[in-house]
């Protein structure tokens, strides 16, 4: 069964300003709650794989905590104990912690 509309008009729509207003404000929300801090994430995680040091300790994303004891272009060598070391990529690296954090932990 075909409905007929009155006077012949044509079915009204949205049309495009009403996309465009629907979807400018959807992506700029996007962008500032989802992109922009995950590119500043992305930015502070880099600068501190290019600040890494000899003796540093940090925490692997697996949440292996050493020490740092090389370091070779993208890989790092972890201190977990005496005569027990690890290689990893500088990636994996999670976070720095503070001076004296292994020893207090080991306590």
């Amino acid at each position: 069964m075909l409905l007929a509309t009155a006077g012949g008009a044509a079915p009204q729509g949205g049309g495009l300003m009403s996309f465009l207003v629907m979807f400018v404000p959807l992506i700029l929300i996007m962008y500032f709650m989802m992109i922009r801090p995950q590119q500043k994430k992305m930015k502070q995680h880099k600068e501190m794989m290019g600040g890494l040091e000899k003796g540093d300790e940090v925490m692997t994303t697996g949440g292996i905590i050493g020490k740092v004891s090389k370091i070779k272009d993208d890989y790092v060598v972890l201190s977990l104990s005496e005569g027990m070391e690890i290689k990893f990529q500088k990636a994996s690296i999670a976070q720095t912690l503070p001076k004296g954090t292994i020893k207090s932990i080991e306590d």
